[in-house]
């Protein structure tokens, strides 16, 4: 395969979340091109099941899409963080419940063109309900759903985002038919 060549990075925007840079860079070819690329700290996600064996969803609004979404409970990893660290207390935080016999399930980069986001998705037994806590411009309902139901709204389209889609997908593959 031919090789690709960075001949430099330059600091487009620095975020709260993403680091946005254009990469010069040197083509198989010998001619050169202009890459974005947006850095990101990697994230955690968890298929939380409750007690009665339903899956543990959240929607809330997502500003790239101007609507709200159902997703599984997710966040960001805070420095010197696990991955499995970062999804439980993302379950503990966006759903109020503590999650026990954690298991990784799947990671995923989201967008492989022009970012190296990486999100980890694990797998939990949700237990003790406690309050949400909630960061200041969070706002979240949860709510409990069947597989199948899930399921269906993945084909439907009614789920599109990639974290839940894969998690979902995984879970039923690798948890579900072991039972």
């Amino acid at each position: 395969m031919s090789e690709y060549k960075r001949l430099h990075r330059t600091l487009v925007h620095q975020g709260k979340i993403t680091t946005t840079y254009t990469d010069r860079m040197l083509l198989p070819n010998g001619r050169e091109a202009d890459w974005d690329f947006i850095g990101h700290h990697g994230a955690a996600a968890m298929v939380a099941e409750n007690e009665e064996g339903k899956i543990l969803m959240v929607t809330q609004y997502r500003n790239a899409l101007e609507r709200y979404t159902l997703e599984i409970p997710a966040g960001g990893i805070n420095p010197e963080e696990s991955m499995m660290d970062a999804a439980v207390r993302e379950v503990e935080e966006e759903t109020g419940y503590q999650v026990e016999n954690v298991e990784h399930l799947v990671d995923i980069y989201t967008t492989v063109a022009f970012c190296n986001e990486k999100i980890g998705i694990y797998y939990g037994k949700a237990t003790k309900k406690k309050k949400q806590q909630l960061d200041e411009d969070e706002f979240v309902e949860v709510k409990a759903y069947e597989l199948t139901e899930l399921l269906e709204m993945i084909q439907t389209g009614k789920i599109q985002d990639s974290k839940t889609i894969s998690g979902i997908l995984a879970y039923y593959n690798f948890v579900k038919k072991k039972q």
